[in-house]
């Protein structure tokens, strides 16, 4: 499992306990050494990477990746290719799951900039399938909402 921009390791643990061989990635140094350092003995492999410019290696190589709130917090020039970055980290026969504060049109507001169901189906690229696309309520206010979307590549 690849989760993207994982931060201080939180989602890279969770996925890791749910028996995945999980990579945790993020472009703040500071951020993977903290997870490393909360989390001593983790399975996780924390590794320094651009979503932008990943290494090689991982194209088509997980079969499981999670994309959490970091687009949203790309400015929309960069999202495009943030989005086939993400989505060509999925191996065939892989799901990917993306997760997002939800905007009903493009605004200006943020950072973070809330993605739109466009943007969401923008995951579908190079044979990813869309499979589900859920716009949830936030359960502490309901004016809030956020995608949830899972997205196949045939194997």
């Amino acid at each position: 499992a690849l989760v993207v921009g994982c931060g201080l390791g939180r989602d890279s643990e969770y996925v890791a306990s749910l028996g995945f061989a999980t990579t945790g990635f993020d472009i703040s140094e500071t951020a993977v050494r903290v997870a490393r350092e909360r989390h001593p003995g983790s399975p996780v492999d924390y590794r320094v990477a651009d979503l932008l410019d990943p290494p090689p290696a991982w194209r088509h190589a997980f079969d499981l990746v999670v994309e959490s709130n970091n687009v949203q917090a790309l400015p929309r020039d960069l999202r495009a290719r943030a989005i086939a970055g993400v989505s060509g980290f999925v191996a065939p026969g892989g799901t990917l799951l993306v997760l997002s504060a939800a905007a009903a049109e493009p605004g200006d507001e943020g950072p973070p900039w809330p993605l739109t169901r466009e943007e969401i189906e923008g995951f579908a690229v190079g044979g990813l399938i869309l499979a589900a696309i859920e716009d949830v309520p936030s359960p502490d206010d309901v004016s809030v909402r956020k995608w949830r979307a899972v997205l196949t590549r045939p194997a």
